[in-house]
């Protein structure tokens, strides 16, 4: 091969010398941005773009030059981790901004990857060419999984598997033991997450809900919050999760964005030729396809999140003072948090225990959480069941977002949040132990805080469901799909349910809440708490949800009139949202009376069905 061959026009540098610097310049950056945490707004943006401007210079060099790169040595698979990389850049991206469009363009690299078979070349000879395979089919499934493309998933997994199968005949079964423990994590995913809780999206959709510009006017709000910034932290011994990210704060994360709407989503999923990315006819990938709009561009971008999987007390402090710290003017942050109590009898919760796998504390770290981990990186999985209430009378008065035994270090108590109330918060608590959080409403350090807190003990869900592994918190679950949740609190099965059943009492549900919020905007009584949030529609949602359930269960002949069960918030809201009040009965009865199930819930005396 003659020098010329290998010399870039005017420099005379040989090619291949140019293509590794630029790769030595790109890894180390990568290097530093992948343990950036991914809080505190924009702090990283301009770095992020700083990484992304050397990885387009890179991508685009080695297509121009591909040919002589291969005659210098050039592998497939370096080309594939290229792409590899960019993707999770742009994931990492999402995971800071919360825009959708970093998520769909993460999506298009990996899937090109996947399609061109980047590391097929040399998988069953190399095994840290396998390795990196089943690296980029975790993170690929991560990025699916949020982005609900199930048939995509489904694939990934028998991918998984096939390749797993193949190298434990072809490599040492020790060098991929670990990777057992994570299909089974995705598979007891995938057996609970299942699609008949996704028939709906989780997201916020104006083609099904009420557009922001719909809502009514609150007669009492003297201002104005909007939903900027979310923290959501869910520790349970044995939760179902995926990589780091647990499905309770999977099903929260979604409820808390916009979904692409099908007029405005752009799906565009072709690159073009020899890119494996959604990079332009030149090449050149990055900011041009970076900023391209999924989603309606008259609605408010996402809120920011801050998803935090099995973080110290001190860790867990200061995102939260972080994220205060920098929280809008006009904004308010919604801190999510789901964890067992300080029980001291912990029991097994039949709506929330799952089978016991015994993970390894020495699996593969999550692939993308919490940071853009280096393929090398490990982490320590939750391996224990989910704790119940104590029923023994112990009062529990905080979370365990650790393992219990290590007295007060894993604990966050109500007395803990109190200094960030400075900031408006709307704090959601999903614990048996919840209701020691009232002690927060009164206590506050400058902004009255709104609260949700979910029932001290958790309903066993009917004996079709039981033999089932557990569809997460039943708390969570109704915040997030409500329909579904119903459906399944009553005994039925997704394949129960016709379509067009499903259809009727979707219509029907989001025309009772849709009522419900008018009620709520128009009482005379609505605490400035409440009425403040109304007009953001990610917080009203909740909100009328959350209203929805405490009914649902108020009325449920399970559940009716035990306190345990019921759920409560702070500050009170109007009475005409009780329970109790015809206006919520009449939303339970008439939902309950499509499914003929009116028979399991008692309703007062003179709660008829009017036509409307």
């Amino acid at each position: 091969m003659s020098q010329n061959q290998l010399q870039t026009g005017s420099s005379g540098v040989p090619v291949n010398e140019v293509y590794w610097a630029l790769v030595a310049k790109a890894d180390k950056k990568f290097s530093k941005i992948r343990d950036l945490p991914y809080y505190q707004r924009t702090r990283y943006d301009t770095y992020f773009y700083k990484v992304f401007k050397v990885y387009t210079q890179l991508w685009k060099f080695q297509q121009e030059n591909r040919q002589k790169l291969v005659e210098a040595g050039l592998k497939r698979w370096e080309i594939g981790e290229i792409a590899s990389r960019i993707g999770q850049l742009y994931f990492g991206q999402y995971m800071r901004t919360s825009e959708a469009s970093y998520l769909s363009e993460s999506y298009i690299f990996y899937e090109a990857i996947l399609t061109r078979e980047y590391f097929k070349e040399g998988l069953h000879q190399d095994v840290n060419l396998a390795s990196k395979q089943l690296r980029f089919l975790a993170r690929f499934l991560t990025v699916c999984l949020l982005l609900n493309r199930r048939e995509m998933v489904y694939q990934l997994v028998n991918q998984l598997k096939m390749l797993l199968d193949e190298c434990k005949r072809t490599f040492q079964e020790t060098d991929f033991k670990e990777w057992k423990l994570v299909i089974q994590e995705i598979v007891k995913f995938l057996k609970v997450d299942t699609a008949f809780m996704n028939i709906r999206p989780l997201r916020y959709s104006v083609v099904l809900e009420l557009h922001p510009d719909c809502f009514p006017h609150v007669m009492d709000a003297k201002r104005k919050l909007r939903l900027r910034d979310a923290l959501l932290c869910s520790y349970h011994p044995n939760e179902v999760k995926f990589s780091e990210l647990s499905l309770d704060n999977f099903r929260m994360l979604q409820s808390l964005e916009w979904e692409p709407s099908g007029s405005f989503y752009q799906a565009s999923m072709a690159p073009s030729s020899g890119t494996g990315s959604g990079a332009s006819q030149n090449g050149a990938s990055g900011p041009s396809r970076v900023n391209q709009d999924i989603t309606d561009p008259t609605l408010p971008p996402n809120p920011r999140k801050a998803i935090l999987f099995r973080p110290s007390v001190t860790h867990f402090m200061a995102v939260l003072g972080t994220v205060c710290e920098e929280l809008p003017s006009d904004g308010i942050l919604l801190l999510y948090l789901s964890a067992s109590g300080n029980s001291s009898n912990p029991m097994s919760s039949p709506s929330r225990t799952g089978t016991s796998i015994g993970y390894s504390e020495h699996i593969i770290r999550g692939f993308q959480f919490p940071s853009i981990n280096s393929d090398s990186s490990s982490t320590y999985p939750i391996t224990t069941g989910y704790d119940s209430p104590d029923h023994s009378g112990c009062t529990a008065d905080c979370l365990h977002i650790g393992p219990h035994g290590d007295g007060g270090m894993n604990c966050i108590y109500p007395s803990d949040l109190l200094p960030f109330t400075r900031r408006p918060l709307f704090v959601v608590i999903d614990s048996e132990s919840s209701k020691a959080f009232k002690a927060m409403s009164g206590a506050e350090k400058g902004e009255p805080v709104a609260l949700l807190l979910s029932p001290a003990a958790s309903l066993t869900l009917p004996a079709v469901e039981s033999s089932r592994l557990p569809s997460g918190s039943l708390f969570t679950s109704f915040l997030t799909a409500p329909l579904q949740s119903f459906i399944l609190l009553l005994g039925f099965t997704g394949s129960d349910i016709e379509k067009d059943l499903y259809s009727k009492a979707e219509n029907l549900l989001q025309s009772s809440l849709n009522k419900l919020g008018s009620s709520l905007a128009a009482a005379d009584n609505l605490d400035p708490v409440w009425a403040q949030i109304l007009p953001d529609p990610f917080l009203r949602r909740l909100l009328l949800r959350f209203i929805f359930y405490r009914a649902v269960l108020s009325l449920y002949s399970p559940s009716f009139n035990k306190i345990e069960f019921q759920p409560e918030c702070m500050p009170c809201l109007p009475e005409v949202m009780s329970p109790m009040n015809s206006t919520c009965q009449t939303v339970v009865l008439k939902l309950a009376n499509l499914f003929e199930v009116t028979n399991k819930f008692l309703f007062s005396e003179g709660i008829v069905l009017l036509d409307d």
